[in-house]
């Protein structure tokens, strides 16, 4: 018998109502050089038996107690499970806690996670990569006078959960990534820095190391001369790397844990207009080969395509069966589990939907005047009240295109007021991640700079 099922098992025969089990193993390896030199390189293993138990005291709820391992021993397992139980015994009862009440993942989709192959590409491979990373960004201009690094590394992840309600299931994944951060420096000595990324399920998914230096060399290089803006209020446009982070803090508001315990200012709003009538955002658990996708969710439930928000209404929380259970609603799929943690919520692959308004130029040349957001610093967003104040850098805009580049500014709003006020959405959608946008034009948001 696996670990897995004897683990699930023993906990069951030391007296559990019911439980669930997680087992997961991942193989990391990842290099940095700066220039000629290799400044970092990891190998890494690691597996991790992870017991979740309720035991029923007929107090009203269940009592549960999450447990791990990295011991894969008989006995050790045996103990784990002996423990778990005893110490469930010990915690007050909840009675929103316990297993799904199954709607539990039947078929498991081929959803192209991992290539066998890539397996192959070792340290070596990553050496090679990063270097030619690191090569391309310095070969753009002379300006280019060192780097914070240059990285790239594979990671591969087995999940395999089983549950007393029958359910039994596994699946394999993959990431792939290279990374360049170059520094430019200018005729005078001031420095910038900026970087660039691809990520991937598979090592042929990535874009060649070259395009990222250069690319990366290209941001560093377009911000030497930056200086501050007056303080007012403009329009404000964010490429598709700085929308995505617009949308990921989007993604903390609808968590059903924010929304039962009323720590979201989205609570109580479903149904309602929360954005701008051109906003639909999807979160798909089984798009194929994205770096969100999964067959099925922390808890054995199938992952789905949900509507979030359509045409600026909110449709959907994002919800694992206990937040859904406290707010009399149903699971989305979107339980996510550590080995020694309990289940909770987050995105699978979300996206907010290309618009009509062309391509990033078009939204600047219909602008004129204002403020384009490469890139954000710091944490300045309260999830409870939409309150939203970050520092920025990019580009001023004038007559339709970037007059000069702009940093230790601060843009500032509320995030829902900005998503009401999002008047333009380009049609380029690009993938960094889990988490895509199109760039986008807010009406206006204050600017702090001189």
């Amino acid at each position: 018998m696996s670990a897995i099922r004897h683990v699930l098992s023993a906990a069951m025969g030391a007296g559990a109502h019911s439980a669930d089990a997680v087992y997961i193993e991942s193989e990391s390896s990842e290099v940095r050089v700066r220039g000629e030199e290799i400044e970092h390189v990891k190998q890494a293993r690691e597996r991790t038996l992870g017991l979740r138990v309720f035991v029923d005291a007929g107090r009203g709820g269940l009592q549960q107690a999450i447990s791990s391992t990295s011991d894969l021993g008989e006995n050790a397992i045996e103990r784990l499970a002996e423990q778990s139980v005893a110490l469930a015994r010990e915690t007050a009862p909840d009675p929103d806690a316990g297993l799904p009440e199954g709607g539990f993942a039947e078929e498991l989709p081929e959803l192209d996670l991992v290539v066998a192959d890539d397996r192959t590409a070792g340290i070596d491979h990553h050496l090679e990569v990063a270097r030619e990373a690191e090569a391309a960004a310095r070969q753009v201009d002379a300006k280019i006078v060192n780097s914070e690094g240059s990285d790239a590394g594979s990671s591969f992840r087995r999940v395999h959960y089983v549950n007393s309600a029958g359910f039994d299931g596994q699946y394999a994944s993959a990431t792939h990534s290279i990374s360049c951060s170059p520094i430019a420096a200018d005729e005078h000595g001031a420095m910038q820095t900026d970087s660039w990324y691809t990520v991937a399920r598979s090592l042929a998914g990535l874009d060649t190391p070259g395009s990222v230096g250069k690319r990366a060399a290209e941001r560093a290089l377009g911000q030497l001369g930056a200086r501050r803006v007056p303080t007012g209020e403009y329009p404000v446009i964010f490429d598709s790397p700085t929308a995505r982070s617009l949308l990921g803090s989007l993604v903390g508001c609808l968590s059903g844990y924010a929304i039962y315990r009323k720590s979201s200012f989205l609570a109580g709003r479903l149904g309602q207009a929360i954005a701008a009538s051109g906003i639909t955002v999807i979160d798909d658990g089984r798009l194929q080969a994205g770096l969100g996708s999964r067959p099925f969710d922390g808890e054995g439930q199938p992952t789905r395509r949900n509507l979030i928000v359509e045409g600026g209404r909110l449709c959907s929380y994002l919800l694992d069966s206990y937040s859904a259970r406290k707010l009399d609603l149903t699971s989305t799929g979107n339980a996510t589990r550590g080995a020694g943690s309990a289940p909770g919520v987050g995105s699978t692959n979300l996206w907010l939907e290309p618009g009509a308004s062309g391509s990033l130029d078009d939204i600047l040349a219909d602008t004129g005047k204002g403020l384009l957001v490469t890139g954000m610093f710091g944490q300045g967003f309260n999830p409870v009240t939409g309150d939203f104040s970050r520092g920025a850098k990019g580009f001023w805009i004038e007559n339709g295109k970037p007059a000069y580049p702009v940093e230790e500014i601060t843009i500032a709003g509320n995030l829902g007021d900005m998503l009401c006020d999002v008047d333009a959405i380009g049609n380029e959608l690009l993938w960094l991640g889990s988490v895509a946008a199109p760039p986008l034009r807010i009406a206006r948001m204050t600017v702090a700079g001189e």
